[in-house]
């Protein structure tokens, strides 16, 4: 028997469509459903390629027991986090405030106004480690309410205050200019100079951070470690499990130290990301992979609509990871004894194991010699693994996500050499544009071509900007500024704080709890920065000192995050190196051919450089405005704030 959740767009609330809880989705009706029952709210938060939330919706939400416990004493309430970050974000930090950690699911217990008074993450079905079951958290909860209602008032008063406090305080505001040396030192404690990355296990791809020492290095050149903790995680990341040395594409993160086993769901934002970094670093391996990882997205995440779908699950057949792994029985079954033993050597699968079951992870530490031979290998590999039962495919379209896609998608078409990687971009673009934008708003998600109803945050605005800027450059169709700079404008109106920073949601949003605000970068760029990149960009393409200044104001209310905390400001940092040094704005005009040519291609690889090319001088594109060829040969003209160098002819000569 069907619940509500039966009319659901969200593929993470159609997985509980068919559950004994009687949920709904988040919404007025709701709540009046909790007063008029005086039943406090259970809010469960997740998303469809969650591991975990899976494994809890098998032991308690597919219940008989547990769910008429829950149907009696709540109104259960089911979000997904990827549609609504905002929701997921308010009851994210009070879940922080209230444990100390977060994660999904997430469960979170809610009065009739939406304040919070108990939270947490995955409940197993009976005690484990000293965690209380599920039922008898559940019990507890309705027990405190009908009997203690006072001191869960006190609760959710001291929680909603903080949660005011956290969303109000616009902080020091200061210099938009970091110590790049001190962020650095910062960073290189931190850093693990065995295995790569930063921290310990868990392991999540620092793509942010590392375009910042990218960006860095031209200004440290002396440091050595800025090039090391570049050069060491990208090897790391590409040689690991967390790589999939077969199909490509990268696993959200890897669940120990030396990047080794991952936590194997696959998602648009991550991969999106790593394809434009790994293109950017003009190395052998970057090019591999970003060209291996950009045909896995086309291929898997491509939707019909011209968009790119959200993730790929961790399981498949019930079983994380099984379409992934191999034991040596089955390489050798798929490859022959001769070709099975050297694969097995040469990707780390032994008897004794990475993972469970007697399977391993692939791994390519060390490619080989025979480049031949191993192309050979990995194309039979995945062939026979394209016979397994695939995880299920998350095919909603994030806004957000997919300017990521699109920004990725252009760095590797133009720095590659592949120009379906920018045809794919922009049908992604067409489609966001087409369907997405409604009366110059923008809207979180859509499915099989049809928008949802969610308002788009501030990340969607400052992602999707990003991408309509990338395909400006990659393009030279002035119609993707125009589509950008009516974003920016929409987003400056009615986003932006008083201290010159931005909130999360729209002032004529939905209102919640608090009105979020997150200057921080998670795994994939948060709003303020993502905004950053796309003014800095819009500026150096039109000239429009607005766009600027609202950048630097931006980054100048981010600067204590910067300094102190630079690994959840990577995205910020990178934005900051970039402006540090103008950023270059760099236009190629003249006739094709082999000059112009090899002037769009050293411009293109410099660090944040923002290039446009045209056969002559244009009025629609300021950058190319009055930029014309010199004595008829193509000319580079090098910009700093629309005040520019002489033109140059050759690469030689270009600063």
């Amino acid at each position: 028997m069907s619940n509500r959740l039966a009319s659901a767009t969200s593929p993470y609330l159609l997985q509980h469509a068919q559950n004994p809880v009687d949920w709904w989705e988040w919404g007025p009706n709701a709540f009046e459903d909790a007063r008029r029952r005086d039943v406090p709210i259970l809010l469960s938060v997740g998303y469809a390629a969650c591991h975990w939330c899976h494994v809890m919706a098998h032991e308690s939400f597919e219940d008989e027991t547990t769910a008429a416990y829950m149907n009696e004493h709540f109104v259960n309430i089911k979000v997904d986090r990827e549609e609504r970050p905002d929701v997921d974000a308010v009851y994210m930090a009070a879940t922080t405030a209230m444990t100390g950690s977060g994660g999904w699911p997430m469960t979170v217990v809610l009065d009739h106004d939406g304040n919070p008074f108990f939270a947490g993450t995955y409940f197993p079905d009976m005690p484990r480690h000293g965690q209380p079951a599920f039922t008898q958290v559940l019990q507890a909860l309705s027990e405190a309410w009908t009997q203690r209602r006072s001191e869960i008032g006190a609760v959710a008063d001291n929680v909603r205050q903080h949660l005011a406090n956290i969303s109000g305080a616009a902080g020091s505001v200061g210099d938009w200019q970091v110590d790049v040396d001190a962020v650095v030192e910062t960073l290189a404690g931190e850093f693990d100079p065995m295995a790569g990355g930063f921290g310990g296990a868990p392991k999540f791809p620092p793509s942010m951070v590392l375009e910042f020492l990218r960006r860095a290095a031209g200004a440290l050149g002396a440091d050595s470690r800025v090039s090391h903790m570049l050069s060491r995680t990208v090897a790391a990341m590409a040689g690991g499990g967390i790589y999939d040395q077969v199909g490509g594409g990268f696993a959200r993160y890897a669940v120990d130290r030396g990047w080794v086993v991952p936590h194997f769901e696959k998602m648009l934002y991550d991969n999106a990301q790593l394809i434009g970094l790994y293109a950017r670093l003009g190395t052998e391996l970057g090019d591999r992979v970003a060209r291996e990882s950009a045909d896995w997205m086309i291929r898997e995440l491509g939707t019909a609509e011209g968009g790119f779908a959200s993730a790929l699950d961790a399981d498949s057949e019930g079983v994380e990871g099984k379409f992934y792994v191999w034991t040596p029985a089955e390489l050798v079954e798929v490859l022959g004894a001769e070709d099975g033993a050297w694969a097995a050597e040469v990707f780390e699968v032994t008897e004794a194991a990475t993972f469970e079951e007697g399977a391993s992870t692939l791994q390519l530490r060390h490619r080989p010699d025979d480049t031949e031979r191993l192309e050979s290998v990995k194309a039979r590999l995945l062939a026979a693994r394209e016979e397994r039962v695939r995880p299920a495919r998350d095919d909603k379209v994030v806004a957000a996500w997919n300017g990521l896609a699109i920004s990725g998608l252009v760095d590797a078409g133009l720095l590659l050499g592949e120009p379906r990687y920018i045809d794919a971009a922009v049908a992604a673009a067409e489609l966001l544009w087409r369907v997405h934008v409604q009366d110059a708003r923008l809207l979180r998600v859509s499915r099989d071509g049809v928008a949802g109803a969610h308002a788009g945050v501030l990340e969607d605005y400052g992602c999707v900007a990003s991408g309509f800027l990338s395909l400006t450059q990659a393009t030279g169709d002035a119609t993707w500024l125009d589509r950008a700079t009516s974003l920016l404008d929409t987003a400056l109106t009615h986003f932006r704080a008083e201290d010159g920073g931005f909130y999360d949601t729209a002032d004529d949003a939905e209102a919640l709890v608090t009105r979020p605000r997150d200057a921080s970068d998670n795994a994939s760029p948060g709003g303020t920065s993502a905004m950053v990149h796309a003014l800095v960009t819009a500026h150096a393409l039109t000239g429009e000192g607005r766009y600027r200044t609202a950048a630097e104001e931006a980054l100048g209310a981010t600067s204590t995050l910067m300094t102190k905390a630079p690994r959840f400001a990577g995205w910020s940092l990178a934005a900051a190196a970039a402006m540090a040094d103008g950023p270059l704005e760099i236009a190629v005009v003249g006739p094709p051919g082999p000059d112009r040519d090899a002037l769009e291609a050293a411009a293109r690889r410099k660090p944040g450089a923002v290039v446009v090319v045209a056969d002559e001088a244009r009025e629609d594109i300021p950058l190319l405005s009055s930029r014309t060829p010199v004595d008829g040969k193509a000319a580079a003209y090098v910009c700093r704030g629309f005040v520019c160098e002489r033109p140059v002819t050759t690469v030689e000569a270009m600063s």
